[in-house]
């Protein structure tokens, strides 16, 4: 087993667009982003319960320590150089950004985190949103732990046909 990518989870997306109308508001700030070992495969085809934090792939393997909660910790107790701590949504010629500020958390003692999962704190099961890979294993001692977004984009969808 091992993180080899990035991806939304396809199951979770369908489930927010068909008649169960999974209620994933992408705009809040009480989101969370879990760290990952190099442990764990990301299965982005999994059903919406197994693509959730603590459950399926996700229920082992987890990164945490101190300045790091198990669980995760919130996008608005970890966004940094942004205007909002709140994601925002925008469209330009039919691709569609998820952008937030950089996650930072200070004070930290990790070991070997190669991914996040970002999922969704407030809705029943934990709905995992993106996982991102990290491409390699990252530690901390008593430092900051950040995830910088490429132009402040966690992740875009080319939604043209």
């Amino acid at each position: 087993m091992a993180i080899t990518a990035s991806g939304l989870y396809s199951k979770v997306i369908i489930a927010a667009f068909n008649a169960t109308q999974l209620a994933i508001d992408l705009s809040l700030a009480t989101h969370k982003i879990a760290l990952y070992a190099n442990t764990i495969t990301p299965d982005f085809e999994a059903t919406a319960a197994n693509a959730a934090f603590g459950q399926g792939a996700y229920a082992t393997g987890e990164v945490f320590g101190t300045g790091w909660a198990t669980g995760g910790v919130a996008l608005s107790a970890a966004a940094t150089g942004a205007t909002s701590t709140s994601p925002t949504l925008t469209s330009t010629g039919g691709t569609v950004s998820y952008g937030m500020g950089n996650v930072a958390v200070s004070a930290t003692t990790l070991t070997n985190a190669r991914g996040a999962l970002l999922y969704a704190d407030a809705l029943s099961g934990d709905p995992g949103i993106v996982f991102v890979n990290f491409g390699a294993d990252y530690s901390t001692n008593n430092g900051v732990f950040g995830v910088n977004w490429t132009g402040g984009v966690c992740f875009s969808w080319d939604v043209t046909p």
